[in-house]
């Protein structure tokens, strides 16, 4: 009888088990203020500005959300993309740039990124138009204020903002609700620091935009600064007290800034990316009340 029970349970069906589907990028294309908007690609957002006389984008991420929204834009509003500019050089905000550009479309960007795009030979729509220090570009009855404030994440990145919505757009050296990336790849984390210091410096905002993370106000971005002042003060102080990187993650708690996104992950890899600042930059081994004896030979 086993046998013939195993064979009949052989010919019963089996209900089918689909592949989980394959993870698609979430695309939005939402409203914020007046004419303002966010691009949202998965974890990626970028802002664009609807004026009477055409659109002002930025980053187009990659050229399969640059496709989307190529097409978004064409469903939505009957007006060409004049401006197209790119908050800095980074190839995962920066690609696309060509789906996007038309003949009479000026692709915008900071020299140090336009040169560092050209330089490695980037896959994407170049810059023609780029500045040193700061830029107003005016479309119709809104304008845009792009400004550099000096190194903070890999070259040439610079804060817009748009009025008279007043919305301010600022990616990767300040995320919102969410620690910094990993161990601060790319990051000059004085000049976060300063530049960080120099936004809120600046006429207030109306609300913050960020590449990644959510929106948020003033007081958000303050505490932001809070969390970069605290981290360094704390792998400074520790460095300069002879303690190694690995003493430094096991102590250094920063409890204050636990409800952050990646707080538990990241925490050790934003303290090996300061440590790592101290010594490449700052050759803090190389001093006397410092970590070693180190000297260039």
């Amino acid at each position: 009888m086993r046998p013939l029970l195993a064979l009949l349970l052989l010919c019963i069906p089996l209900p089918l088990i689909a592949a989980p589907p394959a993870q698609e990028p979430a695309y939005r294309l939402e409203q914020l203020r007046g004419n303002v908007y966010r691009f949202t690609a998965g974890k990626y957002h970028a802002v664009l500005m609807a004026a009477t006389d055409g659109l002002f984008v930025t980053d187009p991420i990659n050229r399969e959300a640059a496709r989307w929204l190529r097409g978004e834009l064409a469903r939505r509003f009957d007006a060409p993309i004049r401006y197209l500019a790119y908050s800095h050089n980074h190839v995962d905000h920066v690609l696309g740039g060509e789906v996007l550009a038309g003949e009479d479309t000026t692709v915008i960007a900071h020299q140090y990124a336009a040169e560092d795009l050209e330089w490695t030979r980037v896959p994407t729509a170049l810059p023609d138009l780029t500045f040193p220090d700061s830029m107003v570009v005016t479309l119709g009855d809104s304008r845009v204020e792009l400004r550099y404030h000096g190194p903070n994440n890999g070259r040439g990145a610079v804060s817009m903002r748009f009025m008279p919505a007043n919305v301010l757009f600022v990616v990767d050296w300040i995320v919102l609700g969410r620690l910094p990336y990993r161990d601060l790849p790319g990051y000059d984390i004085h000049g976060m620091i300063r530049s960080t210091r120099e936004v809120l410096a600046m006429e207030p905002f109306a609300l913050f935009v960020g590449g990644h993370g959510r929106t948020g106000s003033r007081d958000d971005v303050a505490r932001y600064l809070g969390y970069l002042e605290a981290l360094y003060g704390a792998v400074l102080e520790g460095m300069l007290q002879g303690k190694p990187l690995p003493v430094l993650q096991a102590e250094i708690r920063l409890p204050a800034y636990r409800n952050l996104d990646r707080y538990d992950e990241w925490l050790p890899l934003n303290i090996a990316g300061v440590h790592r600042t101290l010594e490449d930059m700052s050759y803090l081994r190389m001093r006397e009340d410092g970590q070693g004896d180190d000297t260039e030979e």
